[in-house]
């Protein structure tokens, strides 16, 4: 019978309590969100939602070898049928290919199991909204238009395991996108930033980078397709750099099917990707891109896998110097090629620890090129090089003599990111930033910018 309400730490008992297979994992995530959403300079909607999922894993061995099931609901289920339906599904799959024995060993930062889950509220863009509305005076004052949307979340996982394991994470997450665009819509630009609470972030910052790419903004220089100098923003990094991210995957590589498999087999850790000593890391307690510390996952991937439920996720390089040290290697794998089981964790980071320049200092230094703001439409072309495809959107300027002169049309790019490392000949200091492309699912990254000396703008987009 369906329950009308239990905390979730009980639902996560009830159902290892209900389990009559080999093993279980359970995980309940409470969720809480809110925003603001504005058009025109006008705010148009607020609203705050709450929901619930629950996960449960069961395991069974039919004398094949360990098999895996997952159900999932929302609210508060009938836990008993949901535990029998994920029952069900274990007995009805084959053997896992990636079935270990579960996690027994409580990784650090298991949180506080007792405590009620976090939440958030529209009181969370108390200091946010009146700044907001200055802005919008300010910019219906220049004739010009702000859109754009503010949401905040919280979710807390309680995950328990058959093996005792009983861990707790918080995740805050929070963004802002803000556009400017002239009353014809003919002019288009962006800026946005991540936030964990809304406490560091100004609006009166970000109003003033959309007035200053406005201002630029005025003067159209139309150019042709072509390999151009090119400053790419830490938000562009972040979007290429994400999509680099998702693909280091260990058995791909060792199997050939990634731009990390080395030429004869194997894999190409060890090798040297870029010629700036530029470092690719992950780490759960990086300061404002704080991440769960272990790993919560209900399925299993060639990046993850539902036996290594409650895995420590240390901090981690995977680029080191220049050098690529680590791919995302499931326990599973790792014992089959004798190597460490490496966890993906939900932030990343990119560096140069020796660069002292800023990102303006590195538009002042440029004779001609041009200057990104974001990309989107990203795509894979092709996996063995990891060549992307995609298009410039709010604001290419074309930088002379180490100022902005005016707006370019935009381009679709042919790019890979590992290619771009590669060919970076300068990096700017490293500064949080809110990828464009990815920040519906990956919003904890901080990035420099990068100066690439070719960058390949394939051909002219009408896109605007």
């Amino acid at each position: 019978m369906k329950q009308t309400h239990l905390p979730a730490q009980q639902l996560v008992e009830q159902a290892l309590a209900a389990s009559t297979a080999d093993a279980q994992i359970t995980y309940v995530t409470e969720h809480s969100e809110a925003n603001l959403r504005w058009a025109g300079n006008s705010l148009t909607t607020n609203g705050a939602m709450r929901s619930r999922s629950v996960v449960v894993i069961s395991f069974v061995d039919g004398g094949a070898g360990m098999a895996s099931g997952t159900v999932s609901r929302t609210g508060t289920p009938d836990v008993a049928e949901l535990v029998a339906a994920s029952e069900r599904a274990a007995r009805d799959a084959g053997p896992a290919e990636d079935a270990v024995p579960l996690v027994s060993e409580a990784p650090p930062g298991a949180g506080d199991w007792s405590a009620d889950p976090a939440e958030t509220s529209i009181g969370v863009f108390g200091e946010f909204a009146p700044a907001l509305g200055q802005a919008f005076g300010e910019a219906r004052d220049r004739g010009e238009l702000l859109f754009g949307f503010a949401e905040h979340s919280m979710s807390t996982t309680y995950l328990g395991t058959s093996t005792g394991l009983r861990l707790r994470t918080d995740q805050p997450t929070g963004r802002v996108e803000l556009n400017g665009k002239s009353p014809d819509f003919a002019r288009s630009v962006w800026s946005g930033t991540s936030t964990r609470d809304f406490r560091d972030v100004s609006v009166a910052a970000l109003a003033a980078e959309v007035e200053q790419k406005m201002r630029w903004s005025q003067r159209r220089v139309d150019l042709p397709a072509g390999r151009y100098e090119t400053l790419l923003p830490p938000s562009a990094v972040s979007d290429l750099m994400i999509y680099l991210y998702w693909t280091m995957e260990a058995r791909d590589a060792d199997e050939g099917r990634n731009v990390f498999a080395r030429k004869g087999g194997g894999n190409r850790i060890g090798d040297r990707l870029a010629e700036l000593p530029l470092t690719l890391r992950s780490d759960p307690a990086a300061p404002g891109l704080e991440t769960a510390p272990f790993q919560v996952v209900p399925a299993s991937s060639g990046a993850a896998s539902v036996f290594d439920n409650g895995l420590a996720a240390p901090a981690i390089d995977w680029i080191t110097d220049g050098v690529l040290t680590n791919l995302v290697r499931p326990r599973a794998w790792a014992l089959k090629q004798t190597a460490p089981a490496t966890v993906a964790v939900d932030n990343l980071i990119l560096e140069d620890r020796s660069a002292t320049v800023q990102p303006a200092d590195m538009m002042a230094a440029t004779e001609r090129g041009l200057l990104l703001t974001t990309l989107w439409y990203i795509r894979e072309v092709d996996p063995q090089t990891l060549l992307l495809t995609g298009l410039t959107r709010d604001g290419v300027f074309l930088v002379e003599d180490g100022e902005v002169t005016g707006a370019v049309n935009n381009f679709r790019f042919n790019e890979s990111p590992v290619d771009l490392l590669g060919r970076a000949v300068q990096a700017s200091r490293t500064e949080r930033t809110l990828p464009r492309e990815w920040n519906d699912w990956f919003t904890r990254a901080a990035m420099p910018m990068l100066r690439v000396p070719d960058f390949n703008m394939s051909s002219v987009s009408p896109a605007s």
